[in-house]
Formats: C-alpha cells, sequence, structure tokens
C-alpha cells in the first residue's frame, strides 16, 4: 500500500493593527478590490500536545465551509506559519469525533470578517470581540503581501504577523483565558 505524505502549506500573512475600518473599505473600493463575502465564524481550538504551544488544530465553521485545520508556528515572521486543512462536512459531529480521539477543545471562539481580492491576493477586515479591528493580507508570496500592504497606504514595518493569540497579547488580553469568546 502507497502511504501518502502530507506536506504543510506555508501561509504568507500580515497583519495591519487597529485599522480604521471605513477608511480601508474606501480604499479597497478606490483599488478595485472585489469584496466578496462578509461573515460570521465560529471555531474550536484544540492542543494537540499542551507543552507544544506552537502547535494546535483548528476545527472552522466560516459560513462557506467547514475545516479542520493543524496550524504549526516556527516564527511570528510572515511565512512563519504552515497548516495541513482537510473540508468536513459537521462541525458538531468532528467535534464530537476529536473528544472521542481525546482532543478537547480549550476554546470556542467567533469573530467576523469582510472578504477582498485584488489581483490574487486575500485581503480580509477582521473583527474580533475585545479588540480592535485588524486588515488581514495574505498573499502566494512574500513579495505579494508586501506589494499590497503598501498599496493598500501602509508601510510593512506596519505589519504583524503575529498570531491572533499574540494581537490578544499586545491588549493585554490572554485569549486562553476566554474559554468562549463571544460578541
Amino acid at each position: 500500500m502507497k502511504q501518502t505524505e502530507f506536506k504543510m502549506k506555508t501561509e504568507y500573512e500580515s497583519k495591519i493593527l487597529n485599522i480604521n475600518v471605513e477608511d480601508i473599505k474606501d480604499r479597497l473600493e478606490k483599488l478595485g478590490a472585489k469584496k466578496y463575502l462578509e461573515r460570521s465564524m465560529r471555531r474550536y481550538v484544540y492542543d494537540i500536545n499542551p507543552e507544544n504551544k506552537k502547535s494546535w488544530i483548528r476545527l472552522r465553521d466560516d459560513d462557506e465551509k467547514i475545516t479542520l485545520t493543524i496550524k504549526e508556528i516556527s516564527s511570528y515572521e510572515i511565512d512563519g506559519t504552515k497548516e495541513i486543512e482537510i473540508i468536513v462536512s459537521d462541525f458538531e459531529k468532528t467535534n464530537e469525533l476529536l473528544k472521542k480521539l481525546g482532543f478537547m477543545p480549550k476554546a470556542y471562539q467567533e469573530n467576523k470578517r469582510i472578504s477582498y481580492r485584488l489581483d490574487g491576493v486575500e485581503i480580509e477586515i477582521d473583527f474580533w470581540p475585545k479588540i480592535p479591528p485588524y486588515l488581514e493580507v495574505e498573499g502566494k508570496s512574500i513579495e505579494d503581501v508586501k506589494k499590497t500592504i503598501k498599496l493598500l497606504g501602509f508601510e510593512f514595518s506596519e505589519a504583524t504577523s503575529l498570531s491572533t493569540k499574540e494581537v490578544y497579547k499586545k491588549y493585554g488580553l490572554k485569549i486562553h483565558d476566554f474559554k468562549e469568546l463571544k460578541f
């Protein structure tokens, strides 16, 4: 039997924190970005190994599809996150299956997102409970992300590739202190 090797995909993404949402929407419109989705998302987060805080499982329903993802952070650089993701058919049943396998959710989280595309780059306006909205730019390369950030009127030095956990920490909050994070 042939064994399949799974290769983790590199995410090329960066964030601009504490944005003015209406200003960003205006900039995106002027650049010709296409808004394609506005949605509420929900997720469960599970530890793979409680001692390794840089690797976890995420089960997410983004109103379009339900995905099960393993994420690993090697650094907080633009290309420091790797992931393997599959589409699953049922949010609650997948949560139950993970529990049967011994993975208990450490948190339930909700957020809202407005999604745009510009020249093949995904641009998201993210809203999370208890913190200001931020912009997330994800492309196929570091150059795509840097170029789009510049087009939006920001310097790359203003961007960060911190995880959501680290963004909360910047605002003096520990995301995992909230067993449920809802609006």
